[in-house]
C-alpha cells in the first residue's frame, strides 16, 4: 500500500466557516474561493472518493489547505476555526478509514496556549498523528522561541510536525516593486521558503533541545537536497573563517542537521 502522508481537503463547515471571515477582506475571499472552488476533489468529499477509488492501494493522510489559519482569523477567535477542520476530518477517517488513514491538526499559531491545547485534543481524542505548522506566522520564523513548547510537546509524543510553504503573491520578488509576478511566489518561492524555515531551525539548535523531534516538509525538502554539496562547502568555509569546529549552538556540522528532516515529494 502507498500512503501518500501530505495531501489537502477542505471540509464543508470549515469552508463555510473561513468564507464568513473572508467576506469581509473582498480580495482574499475571490481569490480562495475561486482556488477551493476550482479544486472539486479538495471541497467534495464524494468527489475525492470517486478519484481515490481508481486507487485501491493509494491511502491518504489528511491536512487542510492554505491559507494558515493565523492569516484569516484573529487571536480571540483562534479556538473556533481549528476545531472545527479538525472535528470534520476526524469524521472523515472514521468513515473511511481504508483511504483516510489518518489526519494532522489545524492549528492557530497566532496564538499558542489555543496551539498547544488543539494539539493536545487532536492527538488525545481525535487520534490524530501530528500536525500542521506554515513555514512563517505573519512574518515570524518558525525559530522563535514563542513556538518551543509546540516543539517539546510534540517531541514528548513523539509525533511528527509537517512544514508547508506559504508564501504570498504580495511579497514582491524585487524590492522596486509591489508584488510577485509569473507564480513566481508559489513555483519558487515555496521551496525557497522551505529551505528558509528548515535553515533557521538547524541553527536555532532545534534538534539538539529536541533530538526525537521529527519534522517533515513539503515538496521533497525545498532546496536542500539539490544544494548538498554547496551547503557542506558553503559552512566549511564559515567554519575555517570563524576558526571553529562547530557553529555556537551546534554540535555537528549543518549538513547533519538537514539530514534529520523527512521530505514528502510532490511534483
Amino acid at each position: 500500500m502507498k500512503i501518500d502522508i501530505y495531501t489537502h481537503v477542505v471540509t464543508p463547515r470549515y469552508k463555510e466557516r473561513c468564507y464568513k471571515y473572508l467576506e469581509r477582506i473582498p480580495p482574499a475571499y475571490a481569490s480562495l474561493k475561486a482556488f477551493w472552488e476550482g479544486h472539486i476533489s479538495l471541497t467534495d468529499q464524494k468527489e475525492r472518493m470517486r478519484v481515490l477509488s481508481g486507487f485501491e492501494d493509494v491511502g491518504q493522510v489528511l491536512s487542510v489547505s492554505l491559507p494558515s489559519l493565523e492569516e484569516i482569523e484573529k487571536p480571540k477567535e483562534a479556538d473556533e476555526l481549528p476545531k472545527i477542520a479538525n472535528d470534520e476530518m476526524a469524521e472523515w477517517v472514521a468513515k473511511d478509514p481504508k483511504k483516510y488513514v489518518a489526519a494532522i491538526a489545524n492549528l492557530p499559531l497566532n496564538d499558542m496556549e489555543a496551539s498547544l491545547k488543539e494539539a493536545e485534543r487532536a492527538i488525545k481524542e481525535l487520534g490524530f498523528k501530528g500536525v500542521q505548522i506554515f513555514t512563517s506566522v505573519r512574518g515570524r520564523p518558525l525559530s522563535s522561541e514563542e513556538f518551543m513548547p509546540l516543539y517539546k510537546m510534540m517531541s514528548d509524543f513523539d509525533l511528527p510536525i509537517w512544514i508547508h510553504p506559504v508564501r504570498k503573491a504580495s511579497t514582491p520578488d524585487y524590492s522596486t516593486e509591489k508584488s510577485s509576478l509569473h507564480q513566481i511566489a508559489s513555483l519558487f518561492g515555496w521551496p525557497y521558503e522551505t529551505t528558509l524555515a528548515m535553515t533557521r531551525l538547524v541553527f536555532a539548535g532545534i534538534f539538539e533541545k529536541f533530538p526525537t523531534l521529527k519534522i517533515i516538509t513539503h515538496h521533497l525538502g525545498g532546496m536542500v537536497p539539490y544544494y548538498a554539496g554547496r551547503i557542506v562547502t558553503h559552512y566549511d568555509e564559515g567554519l575555517e573563517r570563524l576558526g571553529q569546529k562547530f557553529f555556537p549552538g551546534l554540535k555537528k556540522h549543518p549538513i547533519e542537521y538537514f539530514k534529520m528532516f523527512y521530505c514528502r515529494y510532490r511534483h
